[in-house]
């Protein structure tokens, strides 16, 4: 089904990610039109409008969900005000796509999903990788017989960030590195198996000064195997993720922030020679952001589901609650949805 018709999206906050990359991409995108955007500041949304060409901005957050031409609300705020204002959206009559993560609770997504489900509203959690075409391909490669079954991941995602003032070093607004980039290995090895964890385990290193987690190392263990990785906020900035199955082993180079315009590379390998160089298989450019805009939109115009609904954000959530038990209690933690 073809539609000629465009979403007209709000965006609720001029955070650096959507400033950099979401509304670039929902520019760029097929099925979105970006109508309008709000700050706290009407300085700063009047400057973003301007710099992208945006027809309508506002000083406040209610301006904007009162609009009545706006469909489908982007929000990228602080990680504590995700669920807050994904509800008011909703309640306004708005589909939501809220950055990662959606909640800090179950409990959030519980709510959400009553209000969802009362408005007869979309509403889906911001992971852009969800829908990006190396991982859609990494999938399909896993799926195959030749591969012998996932069994094993081993993921890594750092940056080095150690400024005071940044929403990520913050505890009382969700900072840390488990909710910031953590959560991608989380959602990514439960996407690949195709199953929920039954356990994990963490341990975590804390920022003294900002009584954040600065880094963490976990494992997930699925019925099907295990999901390893280390994230931090203060260490050399690098990301990988590899697949282990029985026969082969599958290599995402740049796993969670490819650039737009670079090519993708997957690693794929037997293992039979270490020595030997494995075969690259390499993916046009793709506009993640676009993408994920685009196939939002196509949810609401078709009435289908979001990519990343908040039935897979309430497992995600809770794999994360339980791994910050388990952080405290040492031992194993089940995560409870």
């Amino acid at each position: 089904m073809k539609n000629d018709r465009k979403i007209k999206w709000g965006i609720l906050g001029t955070a650096k990610i959507a400033t950099a990359h979401v509304i670039p991409g929902l520019k760029r995108a097929n099925l979105c039109e970006v109508s309008a955007i709000a700050s706290r500041d009407g300085d700063k949304a009047k400057t973003a409008a301007n710099q992208f060409a945006i027809p309508k901005y506002y000083s406040s957050y209610e301006q904007l969900l009162e609009d009545p031409e706006i469909e489908a609300i982007y929000i990228p705020l602080p990680n504590h005000l995700h669920a807050e204002w994904s509800k008011k959206a909703l309640e306004a009559g708005k589909h939501v796509l809220c950055e990662k993560p959606l909640a800090l609770t179950v409990d959030e997504v519980h709510e959400l999903i009553k209000v969802r489900d009362k408005s007869k509203h979309k509403i889906g959690e911001a992971f852009m990788v969800h829908t990006h075409p190396q991982w859609l391909k990494a999938k399909s490669l896993i799926r195959n017989p030749k591969f012998g079954g996932l069994q094993a991941i081993q993921g890594f995602f750092s940056y080095n960030n150690r400024d005071p003032e940044n929403v990520r070093n913050k505890y009382d607004r969700g900072g840390g590195g488990l909710w910031d980039i953590g959560c991608y290995p989380v959602h990514t090895s439960r996407f690949m198996f195709g199953e929920e964890p039954e356990k994990v385990l963490a341990r975590f290193i804390y920022d003294s000064k900002f009584n954040v987690d600065k880094m963490v190392s976990a494992i997930l263990q699925f019925p099907s195997g295990h999901a390893c990785f280390t994230s931090s906020t203060q260490i050399v900035p690098w990301q990988t993720m590899h697949f282990f199955g029985e026969k082969q082993r599958v290599e995402i180079e740049i796993p969670f922030n490819q650039p737009g315009d670079f090519p993708s590379k997957l690693l794929i390998d037997d293992g039979s020679d270490v020595t030997g160089v494995p075969e690259e298989i390499v993916i046009p450019p793709a506009d993640q952001y676009a993408i994920q805009g685009d196939e939002f939109s196509r949810a609401v115009l078709e009435n289908l589901e979001v990519p990343v609904p908040l039935e897979d954000t309430l497992y995600n959530t809770a794999v994360i609650n339980a791994l910050f038990r388990s952080g405290e209690s040492g031992t194993w933690e089940t995560p409870h949805v």
